[in-house]
């Protein structure tokens, strides 16, 4: 819609995208543990749409949506890390099952079942299950994975930032370099079930619930299928991380 000037009428465009933050929101949500709120990150992410409208120029090459997209996440994610949620702890605890993954692989010489993984931490299955509960919410790369001492911001602002020259963005670099094809290789040693239940979530964009419909299994079951996965993925992926 256009101002009587020809000028794009920015109000207009705040309603018509107000249901893409809710959108954006929902997506992260089911990735995220239970303690974070939707509403906190819809508020987050209404900011991000306002910083998009006030940022936005209207001869710019990217649509107003993939503008806004890339605000409004960027905004999301701020806010979760202002809340903290991924303490430390949950770091930590992730790190743990990583590092188990990588020294029951080479002492097994083969990608190590749960029950090889357990043993490493020295604990029983049961105890290991409940420790990939407790990780959940981490993700594959962290932003202290990316993080250079002498960068300006964090790297999501640099991602989502409108005007600047990307290609020495660490994430861009990420994708297109050799951490893709490594990443598509780990996911190709992944087990089977640890691979429908990451191409479920993340192509299919289906949550834990739908996904333990499909595998007959426990919502809790798919999710520590999947933080298995992804530990899975962070160990393979060391190197080039």
């Amino acid at each position: 819609m256009y101002t009587a000037r020809g000028t794009i009428d920015k109000s207009h465009l705040l309603d018509e995208y107000l249901p893409i933050v809710r959108r954006i929101a929902v997506q992260m949500m089911a990735r995220l543990p239970a303690n974070v709120e939707l509403d906190d990150l819809i508020q987050a992410g209404r900011i991000g749409l306002l910083d998009a409208w006030s940022r936005f120029e209207e001869n710019a090459a990217a649509s107003f949506e993939t503008f806004a997209s890339q605000r409004i996440r960027g905004a999301m994610l701020d806010e979760l890390r202002a809340m903290d949620w991924a303490p430390r702890r949950v770091r930590q605890s992730a790190r743990e099952v990583e590092r188990a993954i990588q020294a029951a692989a080479q002492r097994a010489g083969r990608a190590p079942s749960e029950a090889d993984i357990a043993a490493e931490l020295k604990l029983t299955l049961a105890e290991y299950r409940e420790q990939l509960l407790k990780i959940q919410g981490c993700q594959l790369v962290y932003a202290e994975d990316l993080k250079h001492d002498d960068s300006d911001g964090s790297v999501f602002d640099r991602r989502a930032g409108p005007d600047e020259d990307d290609g020495d963005d660490p994430v861009r670099i990420l994708l297109t370099g050799e951490f893709r094809g490594r990443l598509a290789a780990a996911i190709g040693q992944l087990p089977e079930r640890e691979a429908q239940v990451l191409s479920l979530h993340y192509d299919d964009e289906m949550n834990m619930r739908e996904i333990a419909s499909i595998l007959e299994v426990s919502p809790s079951r798919a999710s520590q299928l999947h933080n298995q996965a992804i530990a899975r993925l962070r160990a393979s992926l060391q190197e080039v991380m």
